[in-house]
């Protein structure tokens, strides 16, 4: 059952009250982790760069940046929506297109970090820092278009089991076939071919002399950030699977999709606490709140040292 109030499609609620205010408290909790552990994370690296090795920064930020920004605008739009049982357009659309947006560049940050690890100190030099600053923005760009295109053609409404507004397919199967393939091929399926490619290289004994050093270095935490993407967004990639192979059209089973929003939510609040695991990064960031915190010291006269004129 749905109905339309002001422009909002409005469905029944998949969860029981004890299970609505269960994913609320989840919720919450995610976004205070992503929001605070995230611009933490930033203060940190701007603020003590000189405290700990970060050769590949670039996409350290850019990946920041996604995580701050679904952690602040996606996952406390779902938050209020879970509260109002409902999300109205415009904001409906522009979180769709937030959303997807902040996937594309996360996988694409983390695509780029795996290939400047693989490439070493050559790929912070001019030329390839090139490509390597137009391949970050590529990845923010693609998921802007491709999040876009639901938006433009009106298949984006409110799905409580997603606690967001998503895209819906009512009439052809041919376009979400090509819709999905599309932005599956290029945001996803690209990044992680480069991803696994590079990683299988990292690993083998031709490479160990290009990043014998890299252990010292942040990038260092890459093979978890990856790891951690990959477990956080198996069942959205499950969801879209079913989805593809339903010629009715009809979406993947409620906790299906409520289990893929508040795994990916949980990539955003998990890279914080993979950035400490690194320890020269977590005692920089301690040294910093600790320096914060403590009270400036007055000089204190310790002795007097008496002169015979």
């Amino acid at each position: 059952m749905s109905e339309y109030f002001n422009g909002t499609v409005f469905m029944e609620r998949p969860w029981s009250e004890a299970e609505r205010w269960l994913l609320v408290a989840v919720l919450g909790l995610e976004m205070v982790m992503g929001v605070v552990g995230n611009c933490l994370v930033l203060l940190v690296k701007v603020m003590c760069r000189g405290q700990f090795s970060c050769r590949y920064w670039l996409p350290f930020i850019s990946l920041t940046l996604s995580d701050l920004g679904c952690s602040f605008l996606i996952i406390s739009s779902s938050l209020f929506a879970m509260l109002t049982r409902g999300q109205r357009s415009p904001w409906c659309e522009v979180v769709s297109l937030l959303k997807f947006s902040f996937i594309t560049s996360s996988i694409g940050s983390k695509a780029i970090l795996c290939v400047q690890r693989l490439i070493g100190k050559a790929s912070t030099e001019s030329a390839l820092f090139v490509v390597i600053v137009t391949a970050c923005l590529a990845s923010w760009v693609t998921g802007m278009v491709f999040g876009s295109i639901p938006v433009v053609y009106a298949w984006i409404r409110y799905d409580p089991a997603e606690m967001l507004c998503a895209v819906f397919w009512e009439n052809s199967y041919s376009d979400m076939l090509v819709y999905i393939l599309c932005a599956f091929s290029i945001c996803f399926f690209l990044p992680f071919l480069l991803i696994f490619f590079c990683s299988l290289l990292s690993a083998t004994s031709c490479c160990l002399r290009c990043n014998s050093d890299d252990v010292a270095d942040l990038s260092a935490v890459t093979p978890l950030l990856v790891a951690s993407y990959m477990l956080c967004y198996t069942p959205f990639v499950l969801s879209e699977l079913i989805l593809l192979g339903r010629m009715d059209l009809s979406p993947a089973p409620d906790w299906l999709r409520t289990l893929s929003s508040v795994m990916s939510y949980m990539d955003c609040s998990l890279n914080p606490l993979i950035y400490c695991s690194h320890q020269d990064f977590r005692e920089a960031g301690l040294a910093l709140l600790w320096t914060n915190r403590k009270p400036q010291s007055k000089p204190v006269l310790t002795s007097i040292t008496k002169h015979d004129v």
